[in-house]
């Protein structure tokens, strides 16, 4: 399998920091990372490097055969998905979800003067679909709970076939059923034929969906670890990564972590 993303010795240097410090990693296009670290790691920034939205101080980034600095940023995005909270707070609250979702295909947070074709409106209401909004197409975005505006920012994501998919926290400040739901729905889309490759950050063990390939912990912008998830992800590498005794569990392909005496 051919690599989608490739890091190469990357350094983010801001204010005299090493916020990312020597990353050199590689995701193929039949893998779903999970990139793991607490606060402060440098996890957003790698993702905001994997977008082509932030260049590195040094080292190199490749996106789908594309480096940065060396390509067309604005032709090479449309070819990656992106869902954050960050994204929500830019889209239109007024704007009906099939919008929201639709609007994709412009790239843009609300529906202006564009015109579509049938096949974006059927592309829309399949995603919707497959992310079980599709009561909700008429609603407006604002009126949405967490656990559903979370999950039109992954259909809105999808909406144009990426060919990378970039997650931030996509369950941060969900509740336990509502996290639930979206993580079913993360497990089935990861295992399923056609999916791109993925990549998605989290703080913890117990939001990695079932079908999830590989590992990258983080802790003050360097790898503590990357690879096969069950060889990455281990009590000793989380000891190391969030600087306390882990003890790690797994039941059913999903994980659970705590601390445990010094």
């Amino acid at each position: 399998m051919l690599p989608v993303l490739s890091f190469d010795g990357v350094v983010v240097r801001r204010s005299g920091r090493n916020i990312v410090d020597g990353i050199t990693w590689t995701v193929k296009d039949d893998e779903r990372w999970v990139v793991l670290g607490p606060n402060g790691a440098g996890k957003t920034t790698l993702l905001q490097m994997a977008d082509a939205y932030l260049y590195p101080t040094t080292g190199t980034v490749d996106i789908l055969d594309e480096r940065l600095g060396r390509t067309d940023v604005f032709e090479l995005r449309p070819r990656i998905g992106f869902a954050s909270s960050a994204l929500a707070k830019r889209l239109q609250p007024e704007e009906t979800v099939l919008n929201t979702v639709l609007t994709a295909a412009y790239a843009v947070t609300g529906r202006w003067n564009e015109q579509y074709d049938d096949v974006d409106e059927e592309r829309a209401h399949e995603v919707l679909a497959q992310w079980r909004l599709d009561a909700l197409a008429d609603r407006e975005f604002g009126t949405l709970s967490d656990g559903e505006q979370k999950r039109v920012l992954i259909a809105r994501a999808i909406m144009t076939d990426p060919e990378l998919l970039l997650l931030d926290e996509p369950t941060a400040s969900l509740d336990l059923g509502a996290r639930e739901v979206l993580l079913q729905l993360l497990s089935a889309y990861a295992q399923a034929p056609g999916t791109p490759a993925m990549v998605m950050v989290t703080h913890h063990v117990e939001e990695i969906p079932v079908g999830f390939t590989h590992a990258l912990l983080l802790r003050d912008g360097r790898a503590v670890a990357a690879g096969p998830l069950d060889e990455a992800l281990t009590e000793a590498t989380l000891t190391e990564t969030f600087g306390l005794p882990i003890a790690l569990s797994q039941d059913g392909g999903r994980y659970a972590a705590r601390a445990t005496a010094s």
